[in-house]
């Protein structure tokens, strides 16, 4: 009957020590309090307190932690904005107290201080400016911070704004300047482009002009150089150069309708072509030789004349 009322209190026995040990994870501090009052602070590990008279009053992670601020506010050119700031803060391991019982709320107070230098900067600056200049928003922002913080028992790593959003509208404003001013760009290459096409266009036009009238004047000199050739072949046998000159124009008057005869898709073309049209031309050429030969005679000696007489 005595072993059945032993019970009770081996049991509560158990209870009571097994309440006198807890575990505090590792990068985790533990607050023990006695009777309401603080009495320590306790590291990773297994660890002792008296039961019923210690109590633990929390516990505080002191890993780097993270809190994203969003805060909206307006520019130097009235333009509303909201930028992510990421705050990354750390319990300090020697001030876990102050930590602890000074600052109910961190995030709170951080997201205060967050807010006030936000928007105690970003209406300094035009938008643009809070692009280029956001990594000086974070740095006012950690050295507010710091000072403020490190007597509550928090070290600020790091500030980051890691995102400006400004309204819809801007943004859109912003995204048609910024594609007026590639087609802008894009019309000065394709006008640059295009010029550079019509000055080597009127290059090659110019060289093959050249190379066209050269070709030309080759061709005329060697038709001299044949006709020359010609008249004076017809020369050695007795005709003298006017004779030769018209009966080689015949000869290329017969040559031309000759080959005008082998084309088949020629237009049509009038020329005298009768049995007597050759010898007409002959003789009108010829006749007009003579009629300029005596007019050239008749000019030589009215021009010595006038020698003579002066």
């Amino acid at each position: 009957m005595g072993n059945f009322l032993l019970i009770p209190f081996i049991f509560f026995g158990l209870i009571i020590l097994f309440a006198s040990f807890f575990v505090v994870k590792q990068q985790t501090a533990a607050i023990v309090e006695r009777f309401g009052r603080f009495q320590s602070i306790r590291n990773s590990g297994l660890q002792m307190k008296i039961p019923l008279v210690d109590r633990i009053a929390g516990r505080l992670s002191l890993k780097i932690q993270q809190l994203d601020v969003i805060v909206e506010t307006k520019t130097l050119d009235d333009v509303f904005v909201k930028l992510k700031v990421s705050v990354q803060y750390v319990v300090i391991r020697s001030k876990v107290y102050e930590a602890f019982y000074k600052l109910e709320y961190p995030h709170d107070q951080i997201t205060s201080y967050v807010f006030d230098v936000v928007r105690a900067e970003v209406p300094k600056m035009k938008l643009d400016d809070v692009f280029v200049k956001k990594d000086d928003i974070a740095i006012a922002v950690k050295s507010e911070l710091q000072d403020a913080m490190l007597d509550y028992g928090y070290d600020i790593i790091k500030t980051l704004v890691t995102d400006i959003d400004p309204d819809a509208q801007v943004k859109a404003a912003m995204n048609r300047i910024n594609a007026s001013e590639r087609e802008k760009i894009a019309a000065q290459f394709e006008g640059d482009a295009a010029r550079i096409l019509i000055v080597e266009k009127a290059k090659a036009e110019a060289e093959s002009k050249r190379l066209q009238g050269q070709g030309i004047a080759d061709q005329r000199r060697e038709i001299a150089r044949g006709l020359e050739e010609s008249v004076e072949v017809l020369n050695k046998v007795g005709i003298n150069s006017q004779e030769a000159s018209a009966l080689i124009v015949v000869t290329q008057h017969y040559d031309t309708l000759q080959a005008i005869g082998e084309e088949t898709n020629t237009n049509l073309i009038l020329l005298p072509n009768s049995p007597q049209a050759g010898s007409d031309m002959l003789n009108n050429m010829v006749a007009s030789f003579t009629a300029s030969n005596m007019i050239g005679e008749q000019m030589k000696t009215q021009n010595k004349k006038k020698g003579s007489d002066s």
